[in-house]
């Protein structure tokens, strides 16, 4: 009797383009791509009208404690994620009993279901077998500050550096991916590149990657950030013996800085990627921008103590304006460019999707004053989405995404009422705009940036192609109908075009519904899996024809097709 799956009648991608094939699936591994005769017993998945391409990537999530709530993961599923790479920004749970990040980070990546100690080992099994969707880890570097010398701020001495580089090398050895900081967050902002590096050195000994939020708020502050990278990449290869991968996250700034920097950084003999999501406005904590870090750094009775001190209050918003006003991301007109997302005081969930100035208005105050009162109400936890001084229009975005080293990555933050659009919509979004609307990408461009280089960079086994051998974590994608549909407005709308997904080889999305599955595992880092080559500059877009992209893709899946695909939601 048969034990196979076989996704019948659709396309596979090959570097010149969709090619029709059928796909078969034998436990948790493709076994065949061509054309498949089924068998008795075989479950067949009818693909007519469909690409059939490798599980997406999400190489910058704060999905972290919440791969087992339903409605993260039947959101990422419906935008083809299969993988999520966690401990990002510097802030996670492991190593130590996870309270520093459940506390700093709880409008971020909110406190874990069930981890409470027992490092990364413990951490990725805590996924095997309750979610739907892998995920991958980085071990962050701002909780191992934590773990050593506390919310200080000083730098480490010899001592402690030792110590932390041990916890680091414990991490890796345990499968974490790389190393990640946070430089704008507490206590990351206080450590130097001297620090970082002797924190890398045991990444690169092991063959990871360093994944950095860099300092200073990009934007104008670029540069600043990349140079501090360089170094941290030099000392770390120096004191490992080998060499440092980087990887920039969520890399926001006008293509000509973007390209500028990445060629800075391939001048100075760095191997770097980084990953950028499809959306102008950002998403982070709310004190972040706006409080002192020494008040940031403090434990949230503390914090919340000062902010309610009359006698701070006129510091704390001389403060505050300065900062907001200097940030390269927000500028003097920083109320009207911050829109409250989560706020962890249900007497203010009136405000949430208002910006600072609308809220305050309401309140009778002034927008610093009611921040203030925001973060000490919530105790520090709450969120806001984030403009930035120049809006960036699609087709200046679509000039970073074409560059060979970028992949995706949403930093898709789930925790609040009011979230960032991108949590629900990143993945769709790029197939949509890039490939279909600009044709910035070709499909097999897609599968590369979302799928194959995190693969590859992040070492995470055989993912990321759709070949005899491969792992079967598989999507079917509508090319003509795949869309993002959530706004800012309706930040939790699901994507649509993407109804049917198999992690491991077994269904989880059918239909566009849960199938209740889980067959997700924490994944460590495969020493099998390549560097990704150095690759050429980027290619300047292509040339479009008369014929749209949809219709492009329309008629060369129906041309190929020889069946009709079901109506959405009907059984396979």
């Amino acid at each position: 009797m048969s034990n196979r799956t076989v996704l019948r009648g659709g396309s596979v991608v090959a570097a010149d383009g969709p090619a029709r094939a059928d796909v078969a699936v034998e436990g948790a591994a493709i076994t065949q791509v061509g054309a498949v005769d089924p068998q008795p017993g075989d479950v067949v998945l009818d693909a007519a009208e469909r690409l059939i391409l490798p599980g997406f990537v999400d190489a910058h999530s704060h999905a972290d404690g919440l791969v087992a709530d339903p409605s993260v993961t039947r959101a990422l599923l419906r935008q083809g994620v299969t993988t999520v790479i966690g401990g990002q920004d510097g802030v996670s749970y492991a190593p130590g009993d996870g309270g520093y990040a459940s506390g700093y980070f709880a409008a971020i990546n909110g406190p874990h279901p069930t981890y409470r100690g027992g490092g990364v080992d413990a951490l990725l099994a805590s996924v095997d077998g309750t979610s739907a969707l892998n995920a991958g880890y980085l071990v962050p570097a701002g909780t191992v500050r934590f773990e050593v010398c506390g919310r200080e701020d000083r730098p480490a001495t010899d001592d402690e550096r030792r110590r932390m580089g041990d916890l680091v090398g414990q991490g890796m050895a345990e499968g974490a991916l790389g190393l990640s900081s946070g430089l704008d967050y507490v206590p990351n902002i206080f450590q130097d590149a001297a620090e970082l590096a002797a924190l890398c050195a045991p990444v690169a000994r092991a063959g990871g990657v360093y994944v950095s939020h860099m300092r200073g708020g990009y934007e104008a502050n670029t540069a600043a950030g990349i140079a501090e990278m360089v170094e941290i990449a030099r000392r770390a290869g120096q004191d490992a013996g080998a060499s440092l991968p980087v990887h920039v996250a969520h890399f926001h700034a006008d293509a000509d800085i973007v390209l500028a920097q990445l060629a800075e950084l391939e001048k100075a003999g760095v191997d770097a990627t980084f990953d950028a999501y499809p959306y102008i406005r950002g998403c982070t904590l709310l004190g972040m921008p706006l409080l002192p870090p020494e008040v940031s750094a403090l434990p949230a009775v503390e914090a919340v103590g000062v902010l309610s001190d009359p006698a701070r209050r006129a510091d704390l918003r001389a403060a505050g304006i300065a900062r907001a006003t200097r940030s390269a991301s927000l500028g003097p007109d920083w109320p009207d460019m911050i829109t409250l997302a989560h706020i962890a005081a249900p007497e203010l969930a009136w405000a949430l999707g208002l910006t600072l100035r609308a809220a305050a208005a309401r309140a009778g105050t002034d927008p610093m004053d009611f921040a203030l009162d925001v973060l000490a109400a919530s105790r520090l936890e709450a969120s806001a989405v984030m403009a930035v001084r120049n809006p960036r229009p699609s087709t200046e975005l679509a000039r970073i995404f074409a560059h060979p080293r970028h992949m995706g990555g949403s930093d898709g933050i789930f925790i609040g009422a009011h979230p960032h659009p991108r949590t629900s919509g990143t993945f769709a979004r790029y197939l949509r705009e890039y490939v279909r609307e600009l044709g910035t990408w070709t499909w097999a461009d897609a599968v590369q940036h979302l799928s194959g280089l995190p693969v590859r960079r992040f070492g995470l086994g055989r993912r990321g192609a759709v070949e005899p051998g491969a792992v079967a974590d598989l999507v079917l994608v509508d090319p003509v109908n795949v869309a993002d549909t959530a706004t800012y407005e309706s930040p939790r709308s699901l994507a649509v075009g993407i109804d049917d997904v198999l992690v491991a080889g077994i269904p989880v999305l059918r239909g566009g519904d849960l199938t209740g599955a889980l067959p997700g595992r924490g994944l460590r880092r495969s020493p099998a899996s390549p560097r990704p080559p150095r690759e050429r500059s980027p290619r300047p877009p292509r040339e479009r024809s008369a014929r749209s992209p949809r219709e492009r893709s329309a008629r060369s899946l129906s041309e190929r097709s020889e069946s009709k695909r079901p109506a959405p939601g009907a059984d396979s």
